[in-house]
């Protein structure tokens, strides 16, 4: 049978998560923090996750947001080739979200332009969305992330040369850690994107991001560059808060993809320590994790 997702649906459910997601650290990373604590030798280093844990409790009892900065709002709707969309299926998140800050009282964001008009628009709008077809028969998932300017400004996009190879690809990674990553509230979860095109690669980063952290690449290729790309990370020191220790990222996240024979593309997303963040199954009764 035919599954049709509608602009209705799409909507209730940006506006349902968005208060929770603000208030509650998901599961898999606070799970990160308490194992990074577990190991860290640095003095400065367990304090930061110290914190970050109690930071998480009393924002999930009190329902107060994890961070001021409570994020732009990306949505992205992942359709299998049964899927139906009726019409424009993001025509009322706008709407959504400006109800969900407002009544949640978080902080907006947003502004009109970002260079010709600077002012707030007041409501945190508009959203960002984009739909990504799967082949998955029945496959209707929306991810939600509300995405802080701390960590996406520590983001960047690099064209290399397919003579970089992985090597480029490592040294670009703990580069721009080194110079951007404290800025980005490490612990960090990392997004890598490789190959596609140059508007293609920085999607496939912020997608990846979605997998959590204790679920590894199915890939044993991808699996195994994920480790190496993690090992280099945290061998920086950095540390959390990037005040110094054994933990500057909990997981490094990659996906691949076909590009021209003249290109390597690579875009680096970073996610912070409050990585607000959510699967929603629109296929089922609203099941998220």
């Amino acid at each position: 049978m035919e599954t049709i997702i509608t602009k209705s649906q799409v909507a209730d459910a940006v506006y349902t998560a968005i208060p929770r997601l603000a208030c509650e650290l998901p599961a898999d990373i606070e799970a990160g923090i308490a194992a990074a604590r577990a190991v860290e030798d640095n003095p400065r280093g367990r304090a930061v996750l110290d914190q970050l844990a109690e930071n998480a409790r009393i924002a999930r009892e009190d329902r107060v947001p994890l961070c001021q900065d409570t994020g732009t709002v990306w949505a992205s709707l992942e359709i299998g080739p049964d899927v139906l969309v009726a019409g424009d299926v993001f025509a009322d998140v706008d709407d959504a979200v400006a109800r969900a800050y407002d009544e949640a009282r978080l902080r907006k964001s947003v502004v009109r332009d970002a260079i010709l008009d600077r002012a707030n628009t007041g409501d945190n709008t508009p959203a960002f969305c984009d739909i990504h077809p799967v082949d998955e028969p029945g496959a209707a998932r929306l991810h939600l992330m509300l995405k802080g300017g701390g960590s996406d400004n520590a983001s960047r996009v690099v064209m290399l040369v397919p003579g970089a190879g992985k090597q480029g690809i490592v040294d670009e990674l703990v580069r721009c850690v080194r110079e951007k990553g404290a800025n980005a509230c490490p612990p960090l979860v990392i997004g890598i994107g490789i190959g596609g095109t140059f508007d293609k690669v920085a999607g496939l980063a912020k997608r990846v991001l979605m997998r959590p952290v204790d679920e590894p690449a199915a890939d044993p290729r991808l699996r195994m560059l994920e480790e190496e790309l993690l090992a280099a990370v945290n061998d920086t020191g950095v540390g959390p808060g990037g005040l110094g220790g054994a933990t500057t990222a909990l997981a490094v996240r990659v996906a691949t993809a076909p590009c021209h024979i003249a290109a390597l593309p690579l875009a680096i997303n970073m996610g912070c320590s409050a990585m607000r963040r959510c699967t929603i199954d629109l296929a089922s009764e609203g099941g998220a994790r």
